[in-house]
């Protein structure tokens, strides 16, 4: 009788054990979820969870979260950093610039020498990129550093391409380049005015690309996920290997030195679509022109 009681007891000794064991273990990947969905939503705190409390294994995991935590606080610390330098640039060069347009426009109403007039062209044209540099530098920083909140909301597409395109009616006209717009019709979730940016940015390479003569296309296509608005020019085109670098900030490509341009429109564009859950494409080859089209959730 008594090695019965005792074997009972055993028994029970050992579920107890195992029980134990298994609300530990399910206790530790709690405590784990708990740190890991905290990493994820950026309110991961060294002070929310008790080390002395904590296995080997969760006391690794904090420490490893608490260091990516401080990483990601640098980071961010950084990055406003340099967002805050550029604005201060930005704000210190804003009048030295506008001067130096004022002046080149007085000059330019004297009567000067020809080799004077192409110094003071220059110094305009120059003056003008300055200016257009920073702009794109300001709001890609501010973009990345999240200063600068996109809003996106449902709404049609068609009011945004009308206004884009009559900001590059009177350039393509000048060029005698035919600027279509073949469809508008198309609805989609995205931010008006920063989408408005992007698409600028897709329209002014096409009308500067495209030789006189030539032909740029607008052209807004729904899809079941996605509605597309694409750019289609009649330009020298870009070869593939190329297209892997076009979207990099600052990229010029050896064939368009002599055009205007600081090489941040299509990184800007690229930023402001995928911040709205969307992406950018381009299609082409040289010689064959090129289609680029920003594709917005529906």
């Amino acid at each position: 009788m008594i090695g019965y009681l005792a074997a009972g007891a055993g028994i029970l000794t050992g579920i107890g054990i195992v029980l134990w064991s298994r609300l530990r273990t399910a206790r530790t990947y709690r405590r784990m979820e708990e740190m890991l969905e905290a990493a994820v939503n950026g309110s991961f705190s060294e002070t929310a969870f008790d080390e002395s409390r904590l296995s080997a294994l969760e006391s690794r995991l904090h420490q490893y979260l608490a260091a990516g935590s401080v990483s990601a606080e640098k980071q961010k610390r950084r990055e406003e950093q340099i967002s805050t330098l550029i604005s201060d640039i930005s704000h210190q060069t804003r009048t030295p610039v506008a001067n130096l347009k004022l002046y080149a426009g007085l000059l330019e109403e004297q009567p000067l020498p020809p080799q004077a007039e192409a110094c003071v062209g220059a110094i305009r044209t120059q003056s003008e990129k300055l200016q257009s540099l920073i702009e794109a530098l300001v709001k890609t920083s501010r973009l990345e550093t999240g200063l600068l909140a996109l809003h996106p909301k449902r709404g049609e597409i068609g009011p945004v391409v009308e206004r884009a395109v009559s900001q590059y009616a009177p350039k393509a006209s000048e060029k005698k380049i035919s600027l279509t717009v073949k469809s508008t019709k198309g609805s989609g979730v995205f931010d008006p005015k920063w989408t408005e940016e992007a698409l600028c940015n897709l329209l002014d390479n096409a009308v500067k690309y495209t030789p006189c003569g030539g032909s740029v296309t607008v052209e807004v296509r729904e899809y079941e996920m996605f509605s597309a608005v694409q750019v289609t020019d009649t330009g020298p085109g870009i070869s593939e290997e190329e297209q892997a670098k076009i979207f990099g900030r600052f990229y010029r490509s050896p064939s368009a030195w002599q055009e205007e341009g600081v090489g941040i429109g299509l990184y800007l564009t690229r930023q402001i679509v995928s911040g709205q859950g969307g992406y950018v494409k381009v299609k082409s080859g040289p010689g064959g022109g090129s289609a680029f089209s920003i594709w917005l959730p529906r």
